[in-house]
């Protein structure tokens, strides 16, 4: 066998093919745009599902590339010798060219004469057949026509040799595998056998059929072929391993854990184990970030998986006693060593990659410290009690208290031979998730949140007319007062009125049900909201404010006109947002929430950072550019397949049905959307941001305003600049004028009043040489001064420190009732062992508080005055044990 770098590996695939008439497509974003029902792109060929369903690629029918892959569904095997998140795909397509008989023989040519494989040891592997499909012949019959030798044939079930997503283009697939000189470990013996003999080099895949939503499969109007080989798997056994963690694009970082860490790789089976997840996690976090969709953690979807992974590989580092800085290191590593070659995108989002890590490294690392305190009670509790399993309630407890996963929750527990109740913890979830819900809709909770309308019969539904009218005309077909059925609702009463037919928009995706009222010509019924209830029906609840209404009756049925066009504008202006967002900020921006009323829209949005003020700026004027185009707003309704060919942007896990509504603006927007919207961009008048903000970690909020409401919101901003002028005794052309000379002043007051504190505080420190101690050679100042912050303690400490040089100062003040605390070290007292941020670690508790820092400075804080004196006194014998 042939050995090869991963660099040499990716060239000598893709040149193998360009040789035989094939393109290099070159690699696209990890992050999939969910049209495939996955979050992430999981084998090479999902880029390229609208080709093989029969679109004509720009460059051809021969294709080939290494696309890199995520996959996360085994994310708890890795750890072992084979399994990784992030993987690279050699693959090689035929869109309707050549089949199973140039397949074979170029894959025989690749393992043996590229390769270096010796013919006898080879096997292949062909789909055995089912109900769904026959036996694969023709692909049994190609594989020994190119070289295998019959008997190394072997025929496997669907679930050994059938590939598929899950829909799409599929078929039978072949792999091929290497047989070691070993005996057989049983009759059984085989390919995909445990026992080490057969190893899998690659699989061609012969796409015959489409795979549709209801599971059924039809011929593909054109035969394909997907060739895909793990570049990892393959780089370690041409490389003599079977250990993906022993080849070039792992050493390096392996090397480093086992230098910084002072443990050996392979030696230990637990260190061995949370040295792989690291180095995976981290370098897929790395490619994750790096990308060209620039994923960020986040709370939902994608940035989820990238949150999962980070904190798992905090985790396995703390187990190791490595830190944020050289988790940090390990990602440079990837970056600037090892494939800034092969993804130069990685140098290019070089410092974003870098502030993503470390934000969310520390961001974990604080919920890291609260919530295993709290599992360390709650697991001695559990052991203490007997039990072997910790309660759901109590995960939940750590997940809705401190944000402690509950993935987290279950490992953790696992390497202390315990479970967790995992049902009892999704019962809380969905009770938190139902307490949520009815504080929405508090206005319908006497009459729908018992479930009164869930026994009536099937047939009882709501036709949706909203759509193309506000007005209506149907029949009750179900009444309730408070928490019963009722025939008839008289004036006066509060209740829900279902109607056989509706244009009240009832609350769902964000945008609030309709107002209005129904009406028979001796009754009038007033609507305050219109909801969805079980069984596809639709909820009116309101008051009856004159005559009576029955069971049975017709009635007519009318929208308020100005509430929903309010509604619609803002429904409308969040479509025309999300598109502004992705041009300024990058498609890495995805929904994760959205409400719009009369009033305004909120609308959440994933992205790592608050929007700069030029940022909003850019997304304000591209939605009002927009709304001045004047841009149709038309709505098609199609197959959900088809609306998805289109490129119409579909919310990552949301359930559609087989048709959709599909919203365009012009060319600029086009959405999957079940709302109502203005006619055209037009009407929405006018639009503007009132506030930007975070709401959870990676997850950022912005709301606006559009129409009148915009010059609502002007008229109220003229009004305060007025009220402010006439504070500031001015007039509004001047208001920025004036504040800007009353800043002044007040920073130059501010400035004076520090001066004097410092000088304060250093006539605190008056005669400290004279009370500073000898400890083994090194000069030790510990003293206490009152009511200092932070900036001039380390102030005051390096003035102390100047002109000395073995010396170590330590200082404590009392502040609002707070403890600040710092220690410095000067190089002669290092020289001799003495280490800050050790000394801090050890006194810190005394002052109830923690912290920590480099051996020349470090710092802490407390919430403990009291033991000021204390912590000032075991300073020095912490610094008496540090001196050699």
């Amino acid at each position: 066998m042939r050995q090869f770098t991963a660099n040499e590996l990716r060239k000598t695939w893709k040149q193998f093919y360009i040789d035989r008439g094939h393109v290099d497509v070159g690699t696209v974003s990890l992050v999939s745009d969910g049209s495939t029902g996955v979050m992430f792109n999981v084998a090479g060929m999902q880029p390229l599902m609208p080709y093989l369903l029969g679109k004509k690629h720009p460059l051809g029918t021969r294709l080939c590339n290494v696309q890199g892959c995520v996959r996360t569904n085994d994310i708890d095997s890795v750890g072992d010798k084979s399994h990784v998140t992030f993987f690279e795909m050699m693959g090689s397509w035929s869109l309707g060219d050549y089949f199973k008989e140039d397949r074979c023989k170029w894959s025989y040519e690749l393992l043996t004469e590229v390769f270096g494989f010796d013919a006898d040891h080879l096997a292949a592997t062909v789909f055995a057949g089912d109900e769904n499909a026959p036996r694969d012949e023709e692909g049994a019959e190609c594989r020994i026509k190119s070289g295998f030798k019959k008997e190394n044939i072997y025929y496997l079930p669907a679930e050994d040799n059938w590939w598929g997503l899950e829909y799409g283009p599929c078929g039978p697939d072949s792999e091929m595998f290497y047989i070691a000189d070993k005996p057989d470990c049983g009759p059984n013996c085989g390919p995909g056998c445990s026992c080490g003999k057969y190893t899998e080099l690659g699989n061609d895949v012969f796409m015959q059929y489409e795979k549709h939503h209801d599971g059924h499969l039809t011929p593909l109007s054109q035969k394909n072929v997907d060739t895909g080989w793990g570049l990892e798997r393959n780089l370690a056994f041409l490389n003599g391993s079977k250990d993906v963690y022993q080849v070039d694009v792992f050493v390096p970082v392996i090397k480093y854990i086992e230098k910084n860490a002072c443990v050996k790789y392979d030696e230990d089976e637990k260190i061995t184990r949370s040295m792989r997840i690291l180095a995976d996690h981290i370098r897929t976090s790395v490619m994750l970030i790096g990308d060209e969709a620039k994923l960020v953690p986040a709370n939902t979807g994608a940035g989820y998986i990238l949150r999962r992974l980070i904190r798992r590989a905090v985790r396995h580092a703390r187990a190791l006693n490595l830190n944020k800085e050289q988790i940090l290191e390990m990602a440079t590593i990837y970056i600037d060593e090892i494939y800034n070659e092969s993804y130069p995108n990685l140098i290019k989002n070089r410092k974003f990659i870098l502030t993503e890590l470390e934000r969310e490294i520390s961001r974990f690392e604080s919920t890291l410290e609260n919530g295993m305190k709290e599992f360390k009670k709650i697991l001695d509790t559990t052991v203490s009690s007997g039990k072997k399993e910790i309660s759901g309630r109590d995960a939940f407890f750590l997940y809705d208290t401190y944000g402690f996963p509950v993935e987290l929750t279950i490992e953790l527990a696992e390497e202390e031979g315990l479970k967790v109740d995992e049902k009892e913890f999704a019962v809380a979830m969905d009770e938190q998730k139902q307490k949520a819900r009815d504080n929405q809709n508090f206005s319908a909770n006497l009459t729908v949140g018992a479930g009164v309308f869930d026994n009536l019969d099937e047939t009882v539904t709501t036709e949706f007319t909203g759509y193309t009218g506000i007005e209506d005309d149907g029949k009750i077909a179900a009444m309730a007062s408070g928490d019963a059925l009722t025939d008839e609702l008289k004036a006066g009463e509060e209740g829900t009125i279902i109607t056989d037919k509706t244009p009240f928009y009832g609350t769902m995706g964000g945008q609030v049900g309709d107002k209005g009222v129904i009406t028979t010509p001796g009754a009038r019924f007033e609507v305050t909201e219109a909801i969805h209830v079980a069984g596809g029906r639709t909820a009116h609840v309101g008051k009856v404010v004159s005559g009576a209404f029955k069971r049975g009756e017709s009635v007519h049925l009318s929208v308020d006109n100005t509430e929903r066009t309010r509604t619609c504008r803002n429904h409308s202006a969040t479509h025309l947002l999300q598109k502004a967002l992705r041009e300024v900020l990058g498609d890495h921006v995805e929904q994760a929430g959205s409400y719009q009323d009369t009033e305004k829209t909120r609308f959440d949005f994933s992205h790592h950072q608050a929007l700069s003020a030029d940022e909003i700026k850019k997304v304000e004027k591209i939605v009002n550019e927009k709304i001045a185009e004047a841009l149709p707003v038309v709505t098609d309704v199609m197959s959900i397949d088809e609306a998805k060919k289109t490129g119409a942007m579909a919310l990552f896990g949301e359930k559609y049905g087989d048709e959709v509504r599909v919203v365009s603006m012009g060319d600029f927007s086009k959405e999957l959307c079940g709302g109502t919207h203005v006619k055209n961009t037009a009407d929405v008048v006018s639009f503007k941001i009132v506030s930007e903000a975070g709401v959870a970690a990676g997850v950022r909020r912005i709301e606006a305003l559009t129409g009148d409401n915009v010059i609502n919101y002007y008229k109220n901003l003229e009004e305060e600049m007025e009220k402010a002028a006439m504070a500031a005794k001015t007039t509004v052309p001047q208001l920025a004028e004036r504040v800007a000379h009353m800043m002044a002043e007040i920073k130059e007051l501010s400035s004076e009043n520090e001066a004097l504190k410092s000088k304060a505080a250093k006539e605190a420190l008056k005669g400290s040489d004279d009370a500073a101690e000898e400890v083994n050679g090194v000069t030790l100042i510990a003293r206490a001064v009152p009511n200092v912050d932070m900036n001039n303690l380390r102030e005051l400490g390096d003035s102390l420190k100047e002109g000395k040089e073995n010396a170590v100062v330590v200082l404590a003040s009392d502040k609002d009732g707070k403890v600040n605390l710092i220690a410095m070290a000067t190089d002669e007292a290092m020289k001799k062992g003495a280490h800050a941020g050790n000394l801090i670690k050890e006194i810190a508790s005394l002052v109830g508080g923690g912290g920590g820092g480099k051996s020349n400075m470090a710092q802490a804080g407390g919430k403990n005055p009291a033991g000021i004196d204390e912590a000032l006194k075991k300073a020095k014998e912490v610094l008496a044990s540090q001196i050699k």
